[in-house]
């Protein structure tokens, strides 16, 4: 590939960036260019600048090239009726200033003010081109299994059912169960966890995970628009329309501020003039006061507080998102600043949510393979943790399911199936307490996780099934109390004995079990009571739904919780590491102090050198430099946030 002005690939990719420098900083340097010639021409009083006009016709020339895209942006303002905004407020100063005869500091407002408003597109478009970078990893292309021959489609062609299949290195495009005996997935895309994660035949694999190893062959369960990623990707979309308190404020801010600071240099201008008419010993000199008031103009424009907020905002989801947390909009990101109790659900939230039958005891009468024959076929189906527990126990003891029919889910309890013409109920104690079923009271004190089986309304035994801790779940916990966070809950349907050992393992002091969704709610609805509480909730089934929606903050474990607690969540933890949370807290702290630090800075900054402008102790040379400067320093003060989030 070659171009007039170079003859090989390095040559080329040189002109090309002279090029896009050229067309970035062009109009610029040409501005930069003649205001310094003509300021020495000036200093030096050259013969050329002695002319009549030749000063003006110089510096306007310096003036259009940066003006020209300031003034459209002020007209097409103007015809949407926004009378009042930076660039309007630009286009007066440097008027003002050229008609007092101020050519340099005129092209000078101008010139940086078009430097610094280029500076803060980059950084905003940076900030997300690496959000669009982490996130947008959709496969342009799926090979589709057709007629016994691959295919290569569209993702969106690809019908639920369907086999794909993903060579190795291969992203995957659609969701689906895995078709192979085993293989690896990089899961890094959607979870931000660097360790490879095995999964087995049948088990879940999403859009976005990369085949590590081997060719693998999915089955298609989800649309493309349906699948994880593409969830994902439309929560960030839509977090970007979901605005914070401070960026909602600013904007309200930035209607009143601009006409009220053009309406103050006016007064800057007029009061001066009607005092000199009603006073004596005062002389009024029209181009000292218009001189005042034209900076005041300069280092009133907002563009500081209203470019800096919302890319805070912007760049602290993106950097939160790269740690396996996706808040679904900048008013989520300013709530988790503020909490100070966080509420957790048990299973699947602190604890690994696979259960292993520890123990199998049958009534008298009954034998092993007859109870977990009859506890395994009942529960089958069921998407819940302790059902797959007793499925994979059951094929492990190779014992083979029966028929289920008129399956019933008792929320809380278990569930009621009919399995060969016989009414079989597998649950917690509490399902066999509701059908007035009597059972041994040992089951009550049993540790670890008790399901009981009963047949046609008598006790047949029950099996103990244990559940484990996530590995960094201790470290959740101490990360919380470090942020000083000190009222840290578990609620759990489990029993109150279990829920306790997780708990004093954990240093958690206040655990509650035996409940019912509709008690967890109960639950946070006394919580919330307490005007000064603001709580987060931790979960990741569909049961903890309500909960989810009632607290302050609710918080999902989105790598492979409910699509219910996943929708209704304000933050997914996509990793599925309760250690997330601190990071998502941290997160939302660092954002409102950055934040924060640019209001103050700004208005601090503003205030003092409005002052001294009104006084005439500040040039325009001053104003524009107080006003791209703040404005650059609140810019990079908001792209720290992008390392500061770990």
């Amino acid at each position: 590939m070659s171009c007039q002005c170079c003859s090989h690939g390095a040559a080329h990719t040189g002109c090309h960036r002279r090029k896009n420098f050229m067309e970035e900083y062009g109009r610029m340097v040409l501005s930069g260019l003649l205001l310094a010639a003509g300021m020495i021409l000036q200093a030096t009083d050259a013969d050329l600048f002695r002319q009549q006009g030749v000063a003006v016709v110089w510096y306007l020339a310096a003036y259009l090239p940066v003006a020209l895209p300031v003034l459209k942006e002020a007209w097409k303002e103007l015809t949407h009726r926004e009378y009042f905004n930076e660039f309007t407020l630009m286009f007066i100063a440097t008027v003002g200033a050229f008609a007092i005869g101020e050519y340099p500091e005129g092209v000078a407002v101008m010139l940086f003010y078009s430097l610094g408003e280029h500076f803060q597109e980059k950084a905003v478009s940076k900030a997300r081109r690496d959000i669009s970078a982490l996130l947008d990893i959709r496969p342009e292309k799926a090979t589709v299994v057709r007629d016994g021959r691959l295919v290569e489609v569209s993702p969106q062609d690809v019908q639920t059912g369907e086999t794909i299949e993903v060579k190795a290195g291969g992203r995957v495009p659609l969701d689906g169960t895995l078709c192979n005996e085993s293989a690896t997935f990089n899961t890094a895309a959607l979870t931000g966890e660097s360790l490879p994660r095995d999964i087995g035949k049948d088990g879940e694999v999403l859009a976005g995970m990369i085949s590590t190893g081997r060719t693998v062959q999915i089955r298609v369960t989800r649309p493309f628009t349906d699948s994880a990623l593409s969830r994902i990707l439309r929560m960030v979309q839509d977090a970007s329309e979901r605005k914070a308190p401070a960026e909602l404020f600013i904007r309200k801010f930035a209607r009143i501020y601009t006409p009220a600071v053009t309406v103050l240099a006016v007064l800057i201008v007029l009061f001066p003039w009607l005092w000199s008419l009603c006073g004596e010993g005062f002389t009024y000199v029209f181009s000292d006061w218009l001189y005042r008031a034209l900076v005041f103009l300069v280092v009133s424009c907002p563009c500081a507080l209203v470019v800096s907020i919302p890319l805070s905002y912007f760049g602290g989801i993106g950097a939160a998102s790269r740690q396996g947390v996706l808040f679904k909009g900048g008013n989520y990101l300013d709530a988790i600043s503020r909490i100070n109790t966080v509420v957790f659900d048990k299973t699947g939230t602190l604890t690994r949510g696979e259960f292993d039958v520890q123990t199998c005891v049958p009534r008298p009468g009954i034998s092993e393979e007859q109870l977990i024959r009859l506890a395994a076929s009942a529960e089958q189906d069921s998407p819940h943790p302790l059902a797959a527990g007793l499925t994979r126990y059951a094929e492990e003891r190779q014992v083979e399911l029966l028929q289920a029919t008129d399956v019933e889910e008792i929320a809380g309890c278990g569930v009621r199936a009919t399995l060969e013409g016989r009414s079989i109920l597998v649950g917690n104690t509490r399902l066999l307490e509701r059908e007035g079923i009597a059972y041994p009271p040992a089951l009550n004190e049993a540790k670890g996780t008790t399901v009981a089986c009963a047949a046609e309304g008598h006790y047949i035994g029950h099996l103990t099934l244990a559940d484990t801790l996530k590995p960094d779940a201790r470290q959740a916990i101490d990360d919380l109390k470090a942020l000083q966070i000190k009222n840290i809950q578990i609620l759990s349907g489990d029993k109150q004995s279990i829920v306790t050992i997780f708990a004093q393992q954990l240093g958690i002091g206040q655990a509650y079990g035996d409940l019912l969704p509709e008690d967890k709610v109960k639950h946070l609805e006394n919580l919330r009571q307490d005007s000064t509480c603001r709580t987060a909730f931790v979960g990741d089934g569909i049961n903890d739904a309500p909960a989810l929606a009632l607290s302050h903050v609710g918080i999902a474990m989105g790598g492979w919780g409910s699509d219910a607690a996943i929708e209704t969540a304000d933050v997914v933890i996509q990793t599925d590491q309760p250690s997330r949370i601190a990071t998502a807290i941290r997160a939302g702290r660092q954002t409102r102090r950055i934040v924060w630090q640019n209001i103050l800075l700004a208005l601090g900054v503003k205030a003092a050198v409005l002052a001294l402008g009104a006084a005439g102790m500040a040039t325009l040379w001053e104003a524009v430099f107080a006003d791209v400067g703040v404005a650059l320093l609140a810019v990079l003060n908001a792209m720290r946030i992008q390392k500061l989030i770990k």
